[in-house]
Parts: C-alpha cells; sequence; structure tokens
C-alpha cells in the first residue's frame, strides 16, 4: 500500500442533519458545555472537539441512525439526569463486562451513549 504525504484524515466535524439547526446546537451545547461557534441560520456550529455542525433539512434520514457519538463523565447516572433534563430521552442502560453505558437520544431523535468513566 503506497502512502501519501499526508496520509491522515483528520475529523474536525461531525455534523446532523436537522429540522431545527438553533435549537439542536442549543442542545449539544449544553450538554458538552462548548459555546455556540457559528449560527448561520439553516447551519449552526458548535465549537467542540470534533466541532459539532447541524444543518438544516425538510426530510430526516429515515430509520436508525448508522452511527451515533459515545461520550462520558465522571458520574453517568447524574449525566444522564442532566441530559434528560436538557431535553434528551433516555432509551435503556446496558451492559458488559467492565463496561456500563446508557442509550440517549437528543431531541431530534439523534441516538448517543452515555459511558461510565471506565468504558
Amino acid at each position: 500500500m503506497m502512502l501519501m504525504s499526508d496520509p491522515d484524515f483528520t475529523i474536525r466535524q461531525i455534523t446532523f442533519d436537522s429540522h431545527n439547526p438553533s435549537r439542536l446546537a442549543e442542545f449539544w451545547s449544553a450538554a458538552t458545555g462548548c459555546e455556540i461557534a457559528a449560527n448561520y441560520g439553516d447551519f449552526v456550529m458548535v465549537d467542540s472537539t470534533p466541532a459539532l455542525g447541524f444543518q438544516r433539512v425538510e426530510d430526516p434520514t429515515p430509520g436508525k441512525n448508522r452511527m451515533h457519538i459515545d461520550g462520558g463523565g465522571t458520574d453517568r447516572e447524574s449525566l444522564v439526569e442532566r441530559l434528560k433534563g436538557l431535553g434528551a430521552t433516555e432509551l435503556g442502560t446496558h451492559e458488559a463486562p467492565g463496561l456500563v453505558w446508557t442509550v440517549m437520544q437528543d431531541p431530534e431523535g439523534n441516538e448517543f451513549c452515555v459511558g461510565s468513566p471506565e468504558a
């Protein structure tokens, strides 16, 4: 396999389709503690790492999203409750040896997981 001079693909932003980009950016801004970096009306960005982008679309992607964000904090259960207070929905908690995570949805139904610190 031949390598190019700059072979690394750096993920700079994850972009979500959204009915209401401002509302979804406000949720993720509060969830991550990161500021909204730009608001162009139909496209809003949160200054996280990687950045999160929210673009207005008329029709959401049907069915289950094919990718999701995994995150966590020092106290998974408290974080889940805080995110629910911001508008997220808790779908269920799962366990595997050494892992505990809660599957959630943001206000527009995009799934994400909140893991325990050791996960």
